[in-house]
């Protein structure tokens, strides 16, 4: 990412650039990140064994629209990938899938600006996870009314972008086994 040398970024925080401006992205907590890793765990392991693309966790940049973006998981098919491979700095293009897991404190107009930036700059499909509610809400446009929602009782299924993924819903919430130490 590009920023004046006069700007002083702290390393331990995540930033996006919005309308040329650094904008902090919070840090998430403990269970946005396990959600997240969840996701793109299964999701990696899918499509590596399908040579489907490539998938990207929150510390990489894209390019959308006159904005990077990070989202919190991120998949690009492995026909928008360069013969030359990954680049080594940002995305100059937006992913064909979009995941941003949704915190409690996350603004949720925010949340929507967001959506409809992804759309604008090419992204195929946006799926928003609510930790709250414990649903994926999967976009296939910026029209809310055109969203559909899992709850744990599904699978989360995309066909166009991710043919043969299945992933309950439940277990992405699942909490970790608490075990005592054992002396």
């Amino acid at each position: 990412m590009h920023a004046s040398a006069e700007l002083a970024l702290d390393d331990d925080k995540i930033y996006e650039i919005v309308d040329g401006q650094l904008e902090e992205k919070p840090m998430a907590g403990a269970r946005h990140g396990g959600v997240g890793v969840r996701l793109l765990a299964k999701m990696f392991m899918h499509v590596d064994a399908r040579q489907l693309g490539g998938v990207y966790g929150p510390d990489t940049n894209f390019q959308v629209g006159n904005r990077e973006r990070v989202p919190d998981v991120a998949f690009v098919a492995a026909a928008r990938i360069p013969p030359e491979g990954e680049p080594e700095t940002a995305w100059p293009i937006a992913p064909d899938l979009a995941v941003e897991v949704i915190s409690p404190n996350d603004s949720w107009e925010q949340v929507y600006r967001k959506l409809r930036e992804y759309f604008a700059a090419g992204v195929r499909e946006v799926w928003l996870i609510s930790l709250e509610q414990r649903t994926v809400m999967i976009y296939h446009s910026p029209a809310v009314a055109d969203a559909v929602t899992l709850t744990e009782n599904d699978v989360l299924t995309s066909e166009a972008l991710l043919p043969g993924f299945r992933c309950p819903v439940a277990e992405l919430f699942k909490q970790p086994a608490h075990r005592p130490a054992t002396p």
